[in-house]
């Protein structure tokens, strides 16, 4: 074999970059476009080449194996469609209509007409297969037709369109049956059920909706967190992690498995920040409603809420009791709450202006809090009197953090520099200079004789040596700002992130990198301020939790290699269940390990049952799925798992705009 790797399944390796590329439906033949125009045909058994389809002027967009998978057809930048015959390698018809580059195909269950679209306005063809000729050429959408999708009899084909419209067709009469509306962006992808009675719809304003293709009526499937995560916690006791977003809602996820549990729903506005009390029985979350909210983690209900605070609640935390509850406002003040009660024991008051960050004392005696009054102030929990006000900051402090022994209190602010404190007698013990900006994130190694602080627009990380003051490493590289910096469970590693999902490790003792991470089209967070979405889990791996302002969370697993570290994605958020507790993943083609787990997070079983054994061990495929989404609640979203479906997602459509969709059914 040429050009092949092995793992869990073989690695095709290129010089030009992948397009897309499919699965024939027996699965016995797969093919890869390559941004040069070539089409390389594999069979499965062996994986050997047969052969290379070659014959556009310009780029593939896409390709299709017909129903019985003796053909494919193939649409080009080059304004052409060709038909091709998988088993001699050669191109039977040249479809010639389009004035400009195609963007969706579809073949019709009996496999004698291809479906066509192209980026030439609102029309869409017909060919017949067998003679090479148009059938028919439909028109209505008011503007470019993006997706094209027969019904399984093939009587009625679905096309979307940037329009934001979804049309149903009459093959035979080339009429438009109905035209269903609801999205407010153009609808980039459309997808029947196996039975037919459902379409499925994925838009660019970030949601799937299921049309009942008789009423036309839909619901929308909310995908994630509909706004960008602010902020996430770890509980150790429930091996859970909660995320909160601008969205307003507050979502419980299966630190393990990813599987989502409960979306705590009840702010009025967006939510900054979360916290977990130290039993991992509740949950207390702040946000831009003026409002605390107390949350049962079982149930998901709200015990209490909280209301005293005037303008927004940037940061709320629980004391290591977890009797108490502190909460830092906008309104100048630092409010702590009695957890049994609900009552309001003590409102601090000092600073001048806006307190963005509070937290407790190890011991928890003590609460701190830093204002954009450029102070830190140290108050009794028991009197609330006012211990120590840390001056000398010139400009706001973004985050303060206690020692991992409560003796010393590092500072981070826009004057560029952190600042050690002591606890004691409030005098600053040591000033950290060489950040050429402000300075946002500082946190403490486990064992507390190092700091770590990042500089945001500066993109980066600087390692210090608390004793000496020396700076140990200065961590280069990011592309994008810096919001977040962590020190693994095992303190060996480093992570930095950013909003617009950008991920670092560091190596703690070399400063090496060694691992990064991008996500394009993500939305960065207006509030630096607040905590942000990164998360450490367990002592045991390396493990963590990320969230992006795209609305995203995924969970990350950290392996230890010869040559260094490998990261791998375990798990990616998902609002809510699919149904798939008749899926076998057993007899499933192509999956890999991640594959697997993300199947069983949704109920799929490791064997066949007995009556998926009575009925020949049928594998469910992308458009079985579908049918499962009927049964689903409103907030049903899948996974990206590539099942044995017919097609693996193309490139031609942004990630963002194809994954609502592929997510869902191509899984």
């Amino acid at each position: 074999m040429k050009d092949v790797q092995f793992g869990e399944l073989p690695f095709l390796k290129y010089d030009h970059t992948v397009v897309t590329c499919v699965y024939s439906p027996a699965g016995t033949s797969f093919a890869v476009v390559l941004s040069d125009g070539s089409i390389n045909v594999y069979a499965t058994s062996n994986w050997e080449k047969t052969w290379i389809l070659s014959g556009h002027g310009f780029g593939v967009n896409n390709i299709a194996y017909s129903p019985n998978g003796d053909q494919i057809v193939s649409g080009s930048e080059d304004s052409t469609v060709r038909v091709w015959d998988v088993a001699a390698g050669h191109c039977l018809y040249i479809f010639i209509g389009h004035t400009r580059g195609i963007r969706s195909m579809a073949y019709s269950p009996q496999s004698n007409v291809v479906a066509s679209s192209g980026g030439d306005g609102t029309k869409f063809e017909l060919w017949d297969i067998e003679t090479g000729s148009r059938v028919r050429r439909l028109s209505g959408h008011k503007w470019g037709t993006l997706s094209l999708a027969y019904s399984p009899q093939g009587d009625q084909l679905v096309s979307s369109g940037s329009d934001k419209e979804i049309r149903l067709w009459d093959v035979e009469t080339g009429e438009c049956r109905q035209t269903m509306t609801g999205h407010i962006a153009e609808v980039t992808m459309v997808l029947y059920s196996p039975k037919g009675d459902y379409i499925a719809s994925a838009s660019s304003d970030k949601t799937v909706r299921l049309w009942n293709v008789g009423s036309g009526s839909s619901r929308k499937i909310s995908k994630y967190h509909s706004g960008g995560v602010t902020n996430l916690k770890y509980s150790p006791k429930r091996n859970q992690v909660a995320s909160c977003s601008w969205d307003s809602t507050i979502q419980l996820w299966d630190a393990l498995t990813g599987v989502h549990s409960h979306t705590l729903t009840g702010h009025g506005e967006r939510v900054y920040t979360i916290s977990y009390s130290p039993q991992g029985d509740q949950l207390v979350s702040c946000g831009e409603d003026n409002t605390v909210r107390l949350w049962d983690v079982e149930s998901g209900a709200c015990l209490y809420t909280l209301t005293g605070h005037t303008k927004a609640v940037w940061e709320v935390t629980f004391s290591p009791g977890g009797d108490q509850i502190a909460s830092a406002s906008e309104d100048e003040t630092v409010r702590l709450w009695n957890v049994s009660t609900g009552e309001c024991q003590h409102v601090l008051t000092g600073h001048s202006d806006n307190v963005w960050v509070v937290t407790y004392s190890p011991q928890g005696n003590q609460v701190a809090s830093a204002s954009s009054d450029g102070t830190v102030r140290l108050w009794s929990v028991e009197t609330g009197v006012c211990q120590h006000s840390l001056t000398g900051h010139s400009k706001r402090i973004h985050r303060i953090v206690y020692s991992p022994n409560g003796n010393q209190i590092a500072s981070a602010s826009d004057d560029k520099t952190v600042r050690l404190w002591d606890v004691k007698t409030g005098m600053c013990s040591h000033i950290f200079i060489g950040h050429q900006d402000y300075v946002i994130r500082v946190v403490y190694s486990h064992q507390g004789h190092q700091v770590a602080s990042s500089s945001c627009e500066n993109k980066t990380v600087r390692i210090w040596d608390i004793e000496s003051g020396e700076c140990l490493h200065t961590l280069v590289g990011h592309q994008q700002y810096i919001h977040a910096i962590a020190y693994s469970p095992r303190g060996n590693l480093i992570a930095s992130w950013s909003d617009l999902g950008e991920a670092r490790l560091w190596d703690v003792k070399t400063g090496e990198c060694y691992w990064t991470l991008n996500h394009d089209g993500l939305t960065p967070s207006v509030n630096l301020y607040a905590s942000h979405p990164f998360v450490w889990m367990s002592a045991d791996i390396d493990s963590f939790i990320t969230g992006d302002g795209g609305g995203s969370v995924r969970g990350w697993e950290v392996r230890k290699e010869e040559d260094g570290h490998r990261v791998c994605m375990r798990w990616k958020s998902t609002n809510g269940q699919l149904t798939v507790e008749d899926a076998c993943a057993q007899d499933v083609q192509g999956l890999n390990d991640l594959n697997k787990r993300l199947l069983k997070q949704r109920g799929a079983t490791g064997r066949p049952s007995v009556r998926l054994r009575d009925t020949s061990k049928k594998v469910m495929t992308m458009t079985s799925v579908v049918s499962k989404l009927k049964s689903s609640s409103s907030n049903t979203e899948a996974r990206n798992l590539s099942l044995t479906s017919p097609a693996i997602s193309s490139t031609i459509h942004s990630e963002q705009q194809t994954e609502q969709v592929m997510d869902a059914f191509e899984n």
